[in-house]
């Protein structure tokens, strides 16, 4: 199982405040050793890694998460406390 993290970058260049809640969650839990990848969507740059990855996935919200099981469709999870629970709690 591969997972990635998407967080968004404000045109401001700041962390958008959602991203930064699930980012201490993540941290407070323990749960970042769980995390594969790391990719910014960054507003001011339609090419960034993130936000290519979002447009593939049609996910218009951040942060989101990106679950690979081999063999299957990416799921992806734009609420941190339903991926904690459906994924983070089968690995931890």
């Amino acid at each position: 199982m591969r997972i990635t993290l998407v967080k968004k970058v404000l045109a401001d260049g700041s962390l958008c405040a959602k991203c930064k809640d699930v980012e201490q969650k993540l941290k407070e839990n323990d749960q970042e050793k769980f995390l594969d990848e790391t990719l910014i969507a960054d507003e001011r740059d339609p090419e960034s890694a993130g936000m290519q990855l979002a447009q593939r996935l049609n996910v218009q919200r951040a942060p989101f998460f990106v679950v690979e099981k081999e063999g299957r469709d990416p799921e992806v999870y734009t609420v941190y406390f339903k991926f904690a629970k459906e994924v983070l709690s089968t690995v931890s």
